[in-house]
C-alpha cells in the first residue's frame, strides 16, 4: 500500500495544470459564453425539478428529480463532510473561497455537460438508451474521437470506486463507536476488515438490483439526510452566531494569503480548492451526465438546467456550512484530517453528542453514495466491453470496498484525485467543443419559453 501511495503521489503533480486550465479556464469561458444562463434561469430550474414541466411521454428511465437526487446522492456525502475537512487541513480556511469559485463555475459546466447527455444519447450492446461523456464524445464529435471516450471510461473504472466513502465511514465508526472497547475486544485492524465486509454485503443487496431501485432508494434518502444535516449545522451556527462573521472573514483573508505555508504556495492553495470542489460536486468530471442522460425528457436544455442545481446544493450550501462549523469550533487547529476533524467539530459544538449524530448522518450519506457510484463504473465497463460484462464491475466494486476499509486516507485520496484529474481532460475537451450546439438549442428553448409565457 505504501508503494502504491508513493507511485500515485509522484504522478499527481503532472495532472494539476491540465485539470486547472480545463476546469477554471473552461468554466470561465462557458460562464460568459452562456450569457450567465445558470443564474438568470435559476428559478426556472427549480420549477422543472419540481415536475412542473414534466413530459409523461418522453423517453428515459427516471424522472428529472430522481436523476438529480441520484446525482446529488453521489456528490452530497463524505466529499462534503470530510472532503472539506481535508481541504482545510491541507490548505487552511482560505481554501473554502476557491471551493466556492470552482462550484459557481461548475454550475455552468453541469448545464452544458448534462444538456449534451440528452442531446447525444447512444445505445449500449443491449440496445438500451445511454447518456454520458462516452456517448456525447462519440456521437457528438464523431468516431475519430473514440480514443477520448475510451480513455475516460478506463479512468472511470478507478475513479468510480467507492473507496473514499468506505474509508471515511470506517474511520467514523472507529472514532465514534470505538468498537474494540464498547462492542467486542479485538484488534482495530480486524474491526476495519469486519466493517469493510459489512459495507460490501449491504451495498451488494442494492446495486445488484439495477438503476431504478438505486434511483428510488436515493430519492427517498437524500432529501431527508440533507435536511437533518443542515438542521444540525444551523443549530451549531445559532448557538455560535458571534463566530460566524469572524469565520467568514478568515475564509476571505486567507484565500489571498500569498505567504501561505501550503506546499506550492498560493497556487498550491488554489489547486487544493479546485481538487476538493471537484470532489464535492463533480462538475467537469462527467459522472452526473451519466445519470441525467437517463432522464425522462427529450429536451436537453431542461435537463441541463436541473443538473446545474447540483453544485449549488452540495458545494455552495453543504460545504459552506460544514466549513463554518469546522472553523468556528477551532477543530481545524488540531492535527486531524478528514472525517475525524469534522466529528471533533460537531462533538465540541453540539453538547458532546454531535459526533454521534454525525455518525448516523454519515452512515446514510455513505450508503447512498456507494449505491449510486457503482452505476457509473458499470456504464464505463459496459462501454469498453458490452452490457453483459459491464455488470461484473459491481463484483470488483464490492471487493474494493473491503480494501478501502483497511487502506490509509492518503492512498484512497490520491487514487481518486488522480483518476478525477485524468477524467476531466477528455470530458472538458468534448464539452468545450460541443458548447455551440448547446447554445443553439438553448436559444430555441428560451425563445419558446418566452412565447409560451406571453
Amino acid at each position: 500500500m505504501n508503494y502504491l501511495n508513493d507511485l500515485l503521489s509522484s504522478i499527481l503533480p503532472y495532472t494539476e495544470w491540465p485539470m486547472f486550465i480545463l476546469l477554471i479556464g473552461g468554466g470561465l469561458f462557458l460562464f460568459f459564453y452562456s450569457k450567465f444562463v445558470p443564474f438568470r434561469f435559476f428559478g426556472h430550474a427549480i420549477a422543472i425539478t419540481a415536475g412542473k414541466y414534466d413530459d409523461k411521454n418522453a423517453k428515459g428511465d427516471v424522472s428529472s428529480f430522481q436523476a438529480l437526487s441520484a446525482a446529488v446522492a453521489a456528490t452530497v456525502g463524505l466529499g462534503n463532510i470530510s472532503g472539506v475537512a481535508i481541504a482545510i487541513h491541507d490548505g487552511g480556511p482560505g481554501v473554502v473561497f476557491w471551493i466556492w469559485i470552482t462550484a459557481l463555475l461548475g454550475m455552468g459546466i453541469k448545464f452544458y455537460s448534462c444538456s449534451l447527455s440528452i442531446m447525444f444519447r447512444g445505445k449500449d450492446s443491449d440496445g438500451k438508451m445511454q447518456g454520458g461523456p462516452m456517448y456525447y464524445i462519440t456521437e457528438g464529435l464523431g468516431k475519430k474521437a473514440k480514443p477520448l471516450a475510451v480513455f475516460f471510461a478506463i479512468c472511470g473504472l478507478f475513479g468510480f470506486l467507492g473507496v473514499f466513502t468506505a474509508n471515511q465511514f470506517t474511520e467514523t465508526f472507529m472514532s465514534v463507536i470505538n468498537p474494540s472497547e464498547t462492542v467486542y475486544a479485538m484488534e482495530n485492524e480486524s474491526w476495519k476488515w469486519a466493517i469493510g465486509v459489512f459495507l460490501a454485503v449491504i451495498t451488494s443487496f442494492v446495486i445488484f438490483g439495477g438503476l431504478t431501485k438505486i434511483a428510488k432508494v436515493a430519492s427517498a434518502i437524500v432529501p431527508f439526510m440533507v435536511f437533518v444535516y443542515l438542521v444540525a449545522v444551523i443549530v451549531v451556527m445559532v448557538l455560535n452566531s458571534s463566530q460566524i462573521v469572524p469565520s467568514l472573514k478568515l475564509i476571505f483573508t486567507e484565500a489571498w494569503n500569498f505567504k501561505t505555508i501550503v506546499t506550492g504556495g498560493f497556487w498550491g492553495l488554489v489547486i487544493i480548492g479546485v481538487r476538493r470542489a471537484m470532489f464535492s460536486n463533480e462538475a467537469g468530471l462527467g459522472s452526473a451526465p451519466m445519470y441525467h442522460g437517463q432522464s425522462k425528457t427529450d429536451n436537453p436544455i431542461k435537463e441541463g438546467l436541473v443538473a446545474m442545481l447540483g453544485p449549488f446544493i452540495d458545494t455552495i450550501l453543504v460545504c459552506t456550512f460544514t466549513a463554518i462549523v469546522i472553523i468556528l469550533s477551532g477543530a481545524y487547529l488540531e492535527d486531524m484530517s478528514g472525517i475525524v476533524m469534522t466529528l471533533e467539530a460537531f462533538r465540541r459544538t453540539l453538547f458532546g453528542y454531535g459526533d454521534d449524530l454525525l455518525m448516523i448522518i454519515v452512515s446514510a450519506f455513505a450508503l447512498s453514495t456507494l449505491f449510486t457510484y457503482s452505476y457509473y463504473g458499470v456504464k464505463s465497463l459496459s462501454f469498453l466491453t458490452n452490457a453483459r460484462i459491464g455488470k461484473l464491475y459491481n463484483v470488483y466494486f464490492v471487493i474494493m470496498i473491503i480494501f478501502a476499509a483497511v487502506a490509509s486516507l492518503d492512498l484512497v485520496k490520491n487514487l481518486i484525485d488522480l483518476s478525477y484529474a485524468l477524467m476531466v481532460i477528455p470530458n472538458m475537451i468534448a464539452v468545450l467543443l460541443l458548447a455551440p450546439k448547446v447554445n443553439k438549442a438553448a436559444k430555441a428553448y428560451f425563445k419558446k419559453l418566452k412565447n409560451d409565457r406571453a
